[in-house]
């Protein structure tokens, strides 16, 4: 009697004991997923001019709380420049420029001390624009010159088109992923003062491959490419940060078909870019908390 009581006992209790360690073991995945990748990110964004830079901030701001869900993190967009100050930015592991940079002295002192102090970047396209005289003239030596290192904006591509891009480096965490060239989303192109190859502190991670020449449709000569070396994407290494010239949607200005210009293209369109675009992210949100930069005294 005894036995069978026990047999009895032991029979109802197996699948209670089974799922108690199936709901603890999903329980501690869940976790174990969650706490591998919860960050902060904030995005600036100023959606104003250029259509085209316009449709890609609205992208932006909708496909990345769509991987915020997915890879567990937080997301927030503002257009409010004047939170670029330390008490906001303390909440936040991670800025994103999704189409300017500041403008105001107090806004760019507070960006500089972030990153100074182990914040991380990434910055999309037009975040990198700098040209003298232009609306957006280089005013601020340490972003253009030092921080991102291209100086001012000399020409593009145009129209915007896809490109075939070749990996520089496949050891970063960025594009550990990725294979050797792939097709980019259309995009338009820039080509920059400096010459990144000869600056020490950059480590250019993304170049445009020889094959995708001629690059551009014109109609104007001068804005299509036949050779040259072009970075696309790259990274400062006394920083935690990012610049990518991906960022300008195609739009149509030649021929309305409505009211508005029709968007062609998104900068989301190719997989294997949003792979570099997320797995860079996750790089900057989850790496370790770089020291303060040294700033080396003037005599």
């Amino acid at each position: 009697m005894m036995i069978a009581q026990r047999n009895k006992i032991n029979k109802t209790s197996i699948p209670a004991i089974v799922f108690c360690l199936l709901f603890c073991s999903f329980v501690t995945n869940i976790i174990a997923q969650d706490g591998s990748a919860k960050f902060k990110v904030i995005a600036f964004y100023t959606a104003q001019r250029d259509q085209a830079h316009i449709s890609f901030v609205h992208e932006a701001n909708k496909w990345f709380p769509t991987m915020a869900a997915k890879y567990h993190f937080t997301y927030d967009s503002t257009n409010n420049w004047d939170n670029l100050n330390a008490k906001f930015l303390s909440q936040y592991q991670v800025v994103i420029f999704l189409d300017t940079r500041p403008d105001s002295a107090y806004q760019r002192a507070a960006f500089k001390q972030y990153m100074d102090n182990g914040g991380a970047w990434m910055g999309f396209h037009f975040a990198g624009f700098a040209l003298t005289p232009s609306l957006f003239n280089q005013d601020w030596d340490w972003y253009h010159n030092t921080f991102i290192g291209a100086g001012q904006y000399v020409s593009n591509t145009w129209r915007p088109v896809s490109a075939i891009l070749r990996v520089e480096d496949r050891k970063h965490p960025a594009t550990k992923h990725l294979p050797v060239t792939f097709k980019s989303a259309p995009s338009e192109w820039y080509r920059w003062e400096k010459d990144l190859r000869t600056n020490p502190d950059i480590k250019i991670l993304l170049s445009i491959d020889s094959s995708s020449f001629p690059l551009g449709t014109g109609p104007k000569l001068y804005e299509i490419w036949h050779s040259g070396y072009y970075p696309i994407v790259w990274t400062n290494k006394n920083y935690k940060m990012i610049y990518t010239n991906m960022g300008h949607n195609d739009i149509d200005y030649e021929h309305k078909y409505d009211t508005t210009n029709k968007t062609l293209s998104s900068t989301f369109n190719s997989d294997i870019q949003n792979k570099l675009i997320i797995d860079a992210l996750l790089w900057l949100g989850n790496s370790k908390k770089r020291p303060p930069v040294k700033v080396k005294q003037k005599l």
